[in-house]
């Protein structure tokens, strides 16, 4: 790893000047500069300050009547940022009146088994597989007419966005990924890990006893996953309850559980997938500008930024986000997720 940057001067308030000339310095060779950023710097803005959308919306997308927020001028660079499991768009409350405020679009939908999104026929297999994932955001897209977006995201999110990086380029002007490169394939999902790794996948829902657990208590669940993955987050009730709603979605459960079931080769895809997937299991790399991004409190299972540096060719850097930031990394620092957007866009 190269050299170490303090960098917690940077605010993502003012002092634009100096911002612009740390994000050339960072993004100017495609070596991982790591950026150590305390969030605990950030001056007046107040996390949680933010408890709503000022509205949503619905578009139909491919499979998808696809539920979203969005948010700044309708002619505003598009940001689309993407949320994993067990979260939902409200990971993204705090960072998106951020970015508008710099006069960006920001599109923040809810995947497929998640909040008001739902599937546009009966008929249609609840599949999970990344690659479906994937394809639903470039419908949805398709159906707000975006050629280009800047993506951004993390756990599911970071890995759809990653996979429309990788394959289909012309599409992602810049991407923001927490936990760095994340797109996997059912061979290495065979693949024992050691113990102590093996027991960070606890929840990966194998058996039909586990599938009717998660069906029964998945609100329990859930909560139970935010604290392990964030074990120094000190969200309240109302913030949980508000994404907590997302799960209720008919489709949850289905999707969940296909998911985790088919990274582990327990389940099998749909053959519509099968192309996007063999060119996944080469592992191909992302030539797009890139920040990937790492909270020091991550409880969730997670590489070492060593690991994946190589997977970028283009402009990167990486960032670790020190103060007690888990998995959740948007809603925990929302002005240093933030901030990684607005660099990374500039920069490309």
């Amino acid at each position: 790893m190269s050299n170490v940057i303090n960098d917690d001067r940077r605010h993502f308030l003012g002092r634009a000047a100096l911002a612009f000339a740390a994000t050339q310095l960072t993004m100017a060779t495609a070596k991982a500069q790591t950026v150590n950023q305390n969030p605990s710097n950030a001056g007046a803005f107040k996390v949680g300050a933010n408890t709503s959308f000022a509205s949503l919306k619905q578009i139909d997308a491919g499979l998808l009547n696809v539920g979203y927020a969005d948010a700044g001028p309708a002619d505003g660079q598009p940001i689309i940022l993407l949320h994993g499991w067990p979260y939902d768009i409200y990971s993204f409350v705090d960072v998106a009146p951020l970015l508008t405020a710099r006069g960006y679009r920001v599109i923040v939908p809810f995947l497929r088994g998640y909040g008001s999104t739902h599937f546009l026929s009966d008929t249609t297999i609840r599949n999970g597989q990344p690659a479906a994932i994937a394809l639903d955001i470039v419908a949805f897209m398709d159906a707000l007419k975006i050629e280009r977006a800047t993506l951004a995201g993390f756990d599911w999110g970071a890995r759809t966005a990653n996979i429309i990086a990788a394959l289909w380029p012309e599409r992602c002007k810049a991407m923001v990924s927490v936990s760095g490169y994340l797109i996997g394939n059912q061979e290495t999902g065979k693949m024992p890990l050691p113990p102590k790794a093996e027991l960070q996948w606890w929840y990966q829902f194998a058996t039909d006893r586990g599938r009717v657990g998660y069906e029964r208590y998945r609100r329990e669940f859930s909560k139970l996953i935010w604290r392990l993955a964030s074990p120094k987050w000190n969200f309240d009730d109302a913030t949980f309850e508000r994404s907590a709603k997302a799960f209720d979605n008919a489709d949850h459960v289905a999707i969940v559980i296909h998911n985790y079931r088919w990274r582990l080769a327990l389940a099998d895809g749909e053959s519509r997938y099968d192309d996007v997937e063999k060119r996944l299991a080469q592992s191909p790399t992302i030539s797009v500008p890139t920040i990937t991004m790492e909270g020091d409190a991550n409880g969730a299972p997670h590489p070492e930024p060593a690991a994946y540096a190589k997977m970028f060719s283009g402009k990167y850097s990486h960032r670790n986000v020190i103060g007690g930031i888990g998995h959740n990394l948007p809603q925990e620092a929302p002005q240093a997720f933030a901030e990684a957007v607005h660099d990374v866009m500039t920069a490309s």
